[in-house]
């Protein structure tokens, strides 16, 4: 039996600042946005060429806004991801060598933290 994580709720306060942020800065694909009620608005987003997606959203957890912190994508060029946030607006940390990977960071409007792993054979 697979067990396959493909889904991670992050918590923002704005969610169409947020959307915004996601798709246009750091080009996540914008999968789904439904208002389901009033108090409930769902809105999926995956990272290109990914398999697991983030949820933001109103009314789908308890977590604070930016308390999400280690998000992590593997990429293949953490120089070009760098130049290509940074060229969208993106406030990106300059590329971080360490001995198991080499690292670039940054947060949402709201503080969750991700970082983008280039993996060092």
């Amino acid at each position: 039996m697979d067990w396959k994580l493909e889904l991670v709720q992050v918590p923002v306060s704005d969610v169409d600042r947020a959307k915004t942020f996601y798709t246009e800065q750091v080009a996540f694909n914008a999968d789904h946005d439904h208002q389901v009620t009033d108090d409930l608005r769902f809105v999926q987003l995956t990272p290109p060429g990914s398999a697991c997606s983030i949820a933001i959203g109103t009314g789908l957890s308890g977590m604070a806004p930016g308390s999400v912190q280690g998000l992590q994508i593997v990429i293949d060029d953490a120089a070009a991801a760098r130049a290509e946030l940074s060229e969208r607006g993106v406030d990106v940390s300059e590329v971080q060598d360490l001995p198991w990977g080499r690292f670039v960071f940054f947060s949402d409007p709201d503080g969750n933290g991700w970082s983008l792993q280039q993996i060092v054979r």
